[in-house]
């Protein structure tokens, strides 16, 4: 039972990786744009590196953070709606959700990578 959810852990680890590259390919035969491709690609993958994160703390920590995913995705949004609305004068919700995701993919992404460099290093010391 417990190689199991190991095996689906490391799955869900991995699908961000896969599902960048699997909706990219599949966006740019639909829309023959390779810049149209990137954005869908990231749109998508944002919410896979919301949901790996979530089990990369709960495999290192074993304990459920998602009420701080929550709140991170809740104050992104804030802050980037005051930029927003401090660079144009007025909020254009469409703009804003826009910017909000594209903020939230790089935030992920970069807590998904120290999150794999931080199991990785405990499992090593660990093991020793």
């Amino acid at each position: 039972m417990a190689s199991a959810f190991s095996i689906i852990m490391a799955l869900i680890v991995l699908i961000p990786f896969a599902g960048y590259f699997i909706s990219f390919i599949l966006a740019k035969e639909l829309t023959g744009s390779h810049r149209k491709a990137v954005h869908i690609s990231v749109d998508i993958t944002t919410i896979l590196l919301m949901i790996s994160v979530h089990f990369i703390i709960i495999a290192i920590w074993g304990q459920s953070y998602f009420w701080l995913i929550l709140l991170t995705v809740l104050c992104s949004a804030l802050f980037f709606t005051i930029l927003y609305w401090r660079l144009k004068g007025e909020v254009d919700y469409r703009g804003v959700i826009r910017g909000t995701w594209r903020l939230n993919f790089l935030l992920f992404s970069m807590a998904y990578l120290a999150l794999m460099v931080t199991g990785l290093a405990l499992r090593v010391m660990e093991s020793n």
